[in-house]
């Protein structure tokens, strides 16, 4: 139960939905009571088995009130039976069940109406928590899990654990007192007879728990398989293209398929327990309510202890612990369920992020000086990356990164903006480390186009403005220029409000790259990386987007990680990297000069 009580954080901002359900429940129980005991002077009325009374009783205390009632009763319906018939007394009966019946399930409405509004309430902040928190987290996290299993931690599990909510209230408030008022009451009608109950609770809980054993595991289990095939559906969306060309569909079909069929056994497996806790709880009901009858119904007809009426009243309520009974076992499921869910969005929650702004941290809004890269080592999990890297980028500069793919260049925009920490060694900002700045100040110091030119399912300006959301459409328009995308964005029909399609799919590669760059224009930060930026284009729009690139890097300082070397051939200085070191740097005439590594990349290009 402490991942539940962990969980119960959430229940703050609606406590008193959660006040007002326990009232509602309160009242519900105590009226299912009394509409059973409501019979008994009813059909005393009917069987004419009323005690006549014509004494008004006199209340002396809550230790008498029991006789105090009794004797209210059998005097009210004895001075309305002789003054107004025995007929308006039964119309008075019925007229009082009907009125308990009603407020029990006015009562059960209102419970179940102001429990909505918290289970949905913490749905929502919940589900807003969890993403908030995954995008918070840094991008090493996302390189050991599944998207498809993230998705499912946000949907299905968020959706587990809000429903096992209502279960908890009922497990604690509602069934109980249930049980505890009908077992008061029919305590109060035989203490013989309800001795009988107390022996069917504990074997009936213990048999339920026995059934509920490996519940949690074989949940869990589930959910897990859920996010696999969730995984499954994002990745082949996302590949759809590779699926068909490769006439793939097949295959992808087995491993979905495979999934499901995994999916399919454990829910089998996890509702057959669940289903078998109902019909055995109320089977053993029936078993003790059969011996309730053979034993009450001696001390009815042959011991004469106990009234016909009362009995009757007496059998209702034992019947009544039934159906408490069940939604307890069923609810005690529901929470070994949420439980299993909640471990999962707390191992979300519960993620450390070591990429985070400190107390106290600079914030910067301006560039004055130099980047400073000096001695760092790093390493994705037992991988290194870089050796003993320093570089140094004066405000104004042009830098170009290049070696062979793997050799780390990449992975220096990572650590400029804070995608991941350095192991080693430090970068500094105009002689501040990185790790001391706020971190939306430093990334708000950067600009950043990446080989993948990422578009979200939006519109053309909303996708710019995501660096300046309060951009007007005139500033647009004017980093579309920039950026070389104006033209044949001022040719789709609804201009700069055209939407892209999922990934910007309804546009060419060259022309999402142009859009990325406009982003990029429209942030205008001091300091910008260029990740890669044209090598997935082809040759045409390599040139469209180098020209934009070249717009956009006037007067700024850029760091550019290229694999075309045509495309940094006036850079300021250009670093050549092999395996995470410097191996020569200069500018493109000192490196040919040298006739080394630089010079066999620009061969080996030049062929190609």
């Amino acid at each position: 139960m402490n991942n539940f009580k962990r969980i119960f954080s959430f229940l703050v901002p609606y406590k008193k939905y959660a006040y007002l359900n326990i009232f509602f429940n309160v009242l519900y129980a105590l009226f299912s009571t009394l509409s059973f005991m409501s019979l008994i002077p009813m059909m005393q009325v009917l069987f004419d088995q009323t005690k006549r009374n014509t004494v008004e009783p006199v209340y002396t205390g809550l230790g008498g009130i029991k006789t105090f009632a009794e004797n209210y009763i059998s005097y009210f319906i004895t001075n309305a039976t002789d003054t107004y018939g025995v007929g308006y007394t039964l119309s008075v009966m019925v007229a009082l069940i009907i009125s308990i019946f009603l407020l029990k399930n006015l009562s059960d409405y209102l419970a179940m109406f102001f429990i909505t509004f918290l289970r949905n309430g913490v749905l929502r902040d919940m589900r807003n928590a969890m993403y908030k928190k995954t995008i918070e987290l840094p991008l090493a996290f996302f390189s050991e899990k599944r998207k498809g299993d993230v998705i499912a931690r946000i949907s299905a599990d968020v959706n587990e654990v809000q429903s096992s909510f209502l279960s908890i209230l009922e497990l604690i408030v509602k069934e109980p007192l249930t049980i505890i008022f009908t077992i008061a009451a029919m305590l109060s009608i035989s203490v013989d007879l309800t001795l009988f109950v107390f022996i069917f609770i504990p074997v009936s809980g213990y048999v339920i728990s026995l059934i509920g054993k490996q519940l949690k595991r074989k949940s869990t289990e589930a959910q897990e398989e859920q996010g696999i095939f969730l995984s499954t559906i994002e990745e082949t969306l996302g590949g759809l293209k590779v699926v068909k060309g490769y006439n793939s569909e097949s295959y992808f079909n087995t491993i979905f398929s495979s999934s499901t069929q995994r999916f399919f056994k454990l829910s089998n497996s996890i509702g057959n327990r669940q289903n078998l806790a109902s019909p055995t709880s109320e089977f053993m009901g029936i078993m003790v309510i059969a011996i309730l009858l053979w034993y009450g119904g001696n001390m009815v007809l042959i011991e004469k202890t106990l009234n016909g009426a009362s009995f009757i009243a007496y059998m209702g309520l034992a019947y009544n612990i039934l159906t408490p009974a069940k939604s307890i076992s069923k609810a005690s499921y529901s929470v070994k369920r949420g439980n299993a869910a909640a471990e999962r969005v707390l191992e979300i929650l519960d993620q450390q992020n070591p990429i985070t702004s400190k107390n106290g941290a600079i914030v910067k809004t301006s560039f004055e000086e130099a980047i400073t890269i000096k001695n760092i080592n790093f390493k994705y999990e037992d991988e290194i990356v870089l050796k003993d890297f320093s570089l140094n980028v004066k405000k104004g500069q042009t830098v170009a990164l290049v070696g062979q793919s793997g050799s780390g260049k990449s992975t220096i925009a990572n650590l400029l903006t804070r995608f991941y920490d350095v192991n080693d060694g430090s970068i500094a900002i105009d002689g501040e480390n990185i790790k001391d700045f706020n971190l939306q100040s430093l990334r708000g110091l950067m600009g950043l186009v990446t080989q993948d030119s990422i578009l979200f399912n939006d519109t053309i300006r909303a996708n710019i403005a995501l660096g300046k959301q309060n951009a007007t459409d005139d500033e647009i328009i004017e980093a579309l220029k920039i950026a070389n995308a104006y033209e044949f964005v001022n040719e789709l029909p609804l201009g700069i409000n055209t939407n892209v399609g999922d990934s910007g799919n309804k546009l060419s590669g060259g022309q999402k790259q142009r859009l990325s760059i406009a982003r990029a224009v429209l942030k205008n930060p001091p300091i910008m990386i260029l990740d890669e930026a044209t090598s997935a284009l082809d040759t045409e729009s390599e040139k469209f987007v180098q020209v934009a690139l070249e717009n956009m890097m006037q007067n700024r300082t850029s760091i550019v990680i290229a694999h075309r070397l045509s495309t940094i051939q006036k850079a300021d200085t250009i670093i050549v990297m092999q395996k995470g070191r410097i191996v020569e740097q200069g500018t493109h005439e000192q490196l040919i000069a040298l006739n080394g590594t630089y010079n066999k990349l620009v061969t080996l290009q030049s062929f190609e």
